[in-house]
């Protein structure tokens, strides 16, 4: 199976040969896999170098001349390093494009500290009117990036290289049921989702899969934990359990989650990557379990949270 990146690449090169609308901006990653779509559109494949917050400048420039800008680099030189730009450039402006960054949390571990990117999303949650999709699967990624470049919103699309065994169909919207139960709610995120599987085997609980986290399908969790839409009568639950689970830093939709269950007594657990920096680089497998996203980690949480 091709990774995401591999997907974004392919798929972008053919998305620039049939829309002239589009232009893709780099800051030197990935630019060897689009040799060929830059010798075909060079006024559109853009290169600017190693100079992310030029990157992002650059994008909203393209963005406001009427252009639809594809904008990628590794998440923390993506979403990190040029917040500012992306703040002002896009969201003070008032224009549109479509970020795509590679990475996830800690798929280079051996790049250290600069090239892991776990507050990328929480970041991104702070600007107003962005949209973040989060695939689980190249197939996914390709069917984000395809509705991304054909819209004309706010968009970051969040790649790595960690996958589930297999794509789901995917809508840009909100969450999908995989799982029914009585006990609970787990809504796993992207490519947490495998993980979540086997972790919630046996157990009585819902598990729900999101590849789109912002905008928070509060509909879609109100009707997993049985709370009645506004307005209506009739027969709700008493009380809501609802766990997060994510590929980024824990908690980071948290507080979207309380907000949907305002009205209901809840308990909401946020499972994620921790703030403590892990200094002994090792592989993106060691990374999980050692902040305890892997199955055995996830069990040892939701088990004793939702059975307590």
């Amino acid at each position: 199976m091709d990774t995401m990146r591999e997907r974004f690449i392919a798929t972008t090169t053919e998305l620039l040969d049939n829309d002239p609308r589009l232009a893709l901006l780099l800051a030197e990653i990935s630019r060897d896999g689009f040799g060929e779509a830059e010798r075909s559109h060079p006024d559109r494949v853009i290169n600017v170098g190693i100079r992310e917050q030029l990157l992002i400048g650059a994008g909203a420039g393209t963005a406001l001349t009427g252009m639809r800008p594809i904008v990628h680099t590794f998440a923390s030189f993506l979403v990190e390093r040029p917040f500012e730009q992306i703040k002002l450039d896009f969201g003070h402006q008032g224009v549109a494009g479509v970020l795509v960054s590679a990475g996830g949390s800690y798929d280079s571990p051996a790049g250290g500290f600069t090239h892991m990117s776990p507050g990328d999303v929480a970041l991104m949650d702070t600007l107003d009117g962005w949209s973040v999709h989060v695939p689980g699967h190249p197939d996914e990624a390709e069917a984000l990036l395809r509705r991304a470049a054909a819209a004309d919103d706010r968009v970051y699309l969040r790649l790595s290289l960690q996958t589930n065994r297999r794509a789901l169909p995917v809508d840009g919207c909100g969450f999908r049921t995989v799982r029914e139960g009585s006990r609970g709610v787990v809504v796993a995120v992207g490519p947490m989702l495998d993980e979540v599987l086997t972790a919630t085997e046996g157990l009585d609980t819902t598990v729900l899969y999101a590849t789109t986290v912002r905008p928070f399908d509060s509909a879609g969790l109100r009707r997993a934990v049985g709370a009645l839409p506004a307005g209506a009568t009739g027969t709700a639950a008493k009380s809501a359990d609802v766990v997060l689970v994510e590929p980024y830093l824990a908690g980071t939709s948290t507080a979207a989650a309380t907000e949907a269950l305002l009205d209901l007594p809840h308990r909401v657990l946020g499972l994620g990557v921790g703030r403590a920096e892990l200094r002994r680089y090792g592989r993106m497998d060691e990374h999980l379990a050692a902040h305890g996203l892997d199955a055995a980690g996830l069990r040892s949480r939701i088990s004793p949270f939702l059975n307590g």
